[in-house]
């Protein structure tokens, strides 16, 4: 028996999360890999799944828990054998399949990468799924040409997880960052992360009145979307690219329009990160083991226990989760 967060719906419709005991048996059927589980983490999916919301979790009873870090157990994959450290981020697990917030977790080898060298399971779980979207936004943004020096770079909810790492990232390899937050009292936080400047919610948070505004960043992480967005395409330099990850502001464009596509030459790059192919995920954890202070990553984290997630859940949905959580599923 194992000890897991389960989110079940009664026949009411009402949500409700327990922590309890499951057997090994429960776990997926056709996953060829088992892994004790040692850290996973929260991100706004997980606050999603674990209040019932969005629609991500079809079936109940449930394990969310869309990333997590441990140590392979049994393996019918060569790839991977029993000892082995690994990691997983994305392929809707913790959505559509039993995820990290368990002591065990049976899943797909083809899902999983080797843990980094020089990252404990711990590091990789505050990095996890937000920082790891960082990076892939980050590497999106310099192949399409972004080198520092060109000027500041835009970040979005920049006290959030996605926010949080990029900031760090970026202020890391010698960008001037400007970071954009709707909580005053996360200034010294982000300086702290190397945000150069402090950049008001409210200043960017209405729809675009005109096409094109003042040319002011060359480059953007954007982690809000909604009329944000909307208003940064029309702020970005020329040529240069905004990388879009998330969308806790809305998904509509309110007052987009094409023109800083075709009179600036704007590119708007999609960031998957939960499809990703194999390569590209290694070479993103790579960059992270690289280009991403450590020291910055472990200033940023909350810990937490399975127990505590009752109430971070709704908290992230509400913007009132700074940085990173890692959760230890063995506390």
């Amino acid at each position: 028996m194992v000890k897991a967060m389960v989110v079940n719906k009664g026949d009411d419709g009402a949500v409700t999360r327990q922590i309890r005991e499951i057997s090994e048996a429960e776990l997926p059927a056709d996953g060829d890999v088992t892994v004790a589980v040692e850290y996973s983490t929260l991100n706004y999916k997980d606050g999603l799944c674990l209040t019932g919301s969005g629609g991500l979790v079809r079936n109940f009873p449930h394990v969310p828990g869309i990333d997590f870090a441990g140590t392979v157990e049994t393996s019918a994959d060569g790839r991977y054998k029993p000892g082995d450290k690994v990691v997983l981020t994305g392929w809707r697990v913790g959505e559509a399949w039993w995820g990290g917030y368990s002591q065990k977790a049976k899943v797909k080898a083809d899902w999983l990468v080797p843990l980094p060298a020089g990252l404990s399971t711990q590091d990789a779980m505050a990095v996890g799924t937000a920082g790891f979207t960082s990076m892939l936004a980050v590497m999106a943004l310099e192949d399409h040409g972004l080198k520092p020096g060109a000027g500041p770079v835009l970040v979005t909810g920049a006290a959030g997880g996605v926010g949080s790492v990029a900031t760090a990232i970026l202020a890391n390899k010698g960008y001037e960052v400007a970071a954009v937050t709707g909580r005053p009292e996360t200034g010294d936080y982000l300086k702290g992360l190397g945000a150069t400047t402090i950049v008001a919610r409210d200043d960017l948070s209405e729809a675009p009145k005109r096409p094109l505004d003042k040319e002011s960043w060359a480059g953007c992480v954007d982690a809000v979307g909604g009329a944000m967005l909307s208003r940064v395409l029309t702020q970005m330099k020329y040529g240069c690219s905004v990388a879009a990850v998330g969308l806790a502001g809305g998904a509509a464009l309110e007052g987009a329009t094409v023109v800083p596509f075709l009179l600036r030459g704007v590119n708007l790059l999609g960031i998957d990160s939960v499809m990703q192919p194999y390569d590209n995920r290694v070479r993103a954890w790579e960059a992270i083991t690289r280009d991403l202070p450590m020291d910055k990553l472990r200033a940023m984290v909350q810990p937490a226990t399975l127990a505590d997630l009752e109430t971070l859940g709704p908290s992230i949905l509400k913007g009132g989760v700074k940085g990173r959580v890692v959760v230890d599923v063995n506390a």
